[in-house]
């Protein structure tokens, strides 16, 4: 039976590292995440099939809740609502490894007996996993407007408040490993790490919320990990090691396509406004805002020789995705060239507008990078923008009081002119006004952008 259960989590490691290997394009992305779940249905079977797994009434029953809950759940969430269910879902990860931690240091008597080894790994997976779980359960209500987007801060108080509450943490984790058997230290472990993942995230604004979503992730792997470590399952150590290390590569990514280190994320305030209320609709004052009919629109699109749609949350919001293929198919039967403009932190989660472009067969090839983008924006006629508010603001690179200043942006006004869909002149997750809605090249098509879009349509195809 050992043999068969390390075989079984070989056969679990190649899939999961073969599943990963096809997340790396649309084209095989669904495959590679089929594959990736087989390998973990082998892992499960494996641990379950080692001698003295406990009670299979209670084993069975968790799975029959988690398949109820979470089956339902994942096929009806909508694509805008995507970003907290992954915040949801990863916390969820994170709160199931801390209460194992917690459970093991009953059934082990505070680790009685147990390698020194185990009580630190377990007791670092119990504040990791706490942290991530509570955080993850901000940034959810965030991101469901459950609470305030914008950062949520003690002030001056802030940075102590947590250096106590790491202290308590470690404190009582330090305790617990020189020999404390007391049950109320385990629940303060637990309590201390998860009131610091309430206050770690809660003064993260909107506009960060991508990269925090991307580092509670790599924290869950990580407590997952270390659990794994503690309760000598292979399986648990490389799937924990997996999430851990690649959501750490891509916390990093996000950080630098922000340009802002992952400590002064931590640090908050970020969308906190600084920029004033929004511009009203008609403009105000010496800026003025010029705004265009879907008619307008289309002609200056059918007569343009390239076209850069640079989609955002707002394309998300309105399911807009496969009115803007269809956009794009037409202008492409003109012999006009259609590409796709893709901020790495465009809309709330990382790759967001991936997924949406792709739900709608975007060819592949059509999505440009940052860099590649940028080099061919003084060679596009005009500019779609669907959404994008943040990464298209010029203030990120001309005004050094705003906040977002010297996070890399699309630069949409070095084309020749620029088309903006937006509901109204409001804000972006930032919070901040967007200098691009003034600019003389930009004009500004109000309205839902589906049927913004679908308008265009309209209009293209009877020119």
């Amino acid at each position: 039976m050992t043999t068969l259960v390390s075989v079984g989590y070989i056969v679990a490691f190649v899939l999961f590292i073969y599943g990963l290997m096809g997340m790396t394009g649309p084209r095989t992305a669904v495959r590679g995440n089929w594959i990736a779940a087989a390998g973990m249905t082998v892992a499960v079977v494996a641990t379950l099939l080692q001698p003295g797994m406990g009670n299979w009434l209670l084993i069975a029953l968790g799975l029959g809740i988690g398949a109820v809950i979470g089956v339902p759940a994942a096929r009806r969430v909508k694509m805008t609502a995507m970003p907290q269910m992954v915040a949801l879902f990863n916390g969820v990860g994170g709160g199931a490894v801390a209460l194992i931690a917690w459970v093991e240091f009953r059934v082990t008597t505070g680790y009685e007996a147990e390698p020194l080894y185990v009580a630190i790994a377990s007791l670092f997976a119990a504040i990791v996993g706490s942290v991530s779980f509570w955080g993850s359960g901000v940034a959810f209500g965030k991101l469901q407007e459950l609470l305030p987007g914008r950062p949520v801060t003690l002030g001056r108080l802030q940075q102590p408040l947590n250096i106590v509450l790491l202290a308590a943490a470690l404190a009582c984790a330090v305790i617990i490993a020189a020999g404390g058997r007391s049950e109320w230290l385990i629940i303060g472990v637990l309590v201390a790490a998860g009131l610091i993942g309430v206050m770690v995230v809660l003064p993260i604004g909107g506009a960060d919320m991508p990269v925090v979503i991307s580092l509670l992730n790599a924290f869950t792997g990580l407590s997952a990990a270390a659990m794994g470590l503690a309760l000598d399952n292979t399986a648990l150590i490389v799937a924990g090691m997996i999430v851990g290390a690649s959501g750490s590569i891509l916390t990093n990514l996000m950080a630098q396509a922000m340009n802002r280190s992952i400590p002064a994320i931590l640090a908050g305030g970020f969308g906190s406004g600084g920029g004033g209320g929004a511009v009203a609709a008609g403009g105000g004052g010496d800026r003025p805002v010029r705004s265009t009919s879907a008619a307008d629109a289309a002609i200056q699109l059918a007569y343009a020789g390239r076209v850069m749609v640079v989609p955002g949350y707002g394309l998300a919001v309105a399911q807009a995705q496969h009115a803007v293929r269809e956009m794009a198919d037409l202008l492409e039967a003109k012999g006009i060239d259609v590409a796709y403009a893709v901020h790495p932190v465009a809309g709330r989660m990382p790759g967001h507008m991936n997924v949406l472009l792709a739900e709608a067969d975007v060819p592949y090839e059509s999505l440009k990078e940052m860099d590649e983008s940028n080099s061919a924006f003084p060679q596009v006629d005009v500019s779609l923008v669907i959404g994008a508010n943040d990464v298209t603001n010029p203030a990120a690179q001309s005004d050094p009081n705003s906040p977002i200043y010297g996070m890399p942006i699309l630069h949409v006004t070095s084309s020749r002119s620029v088309i903006v869909l937006k509901r109204s002149m409001g804000s972006g997750f930032a919070g901040i006004d967007n200098a691009l809605f003034t600019d003389p090249k930009t004009a500004m098509l109000f309205g839902d952008a589906k049927e913004s879009v679908g308008g265009i349509v309209e209009e293209l195809k009877s020119l």
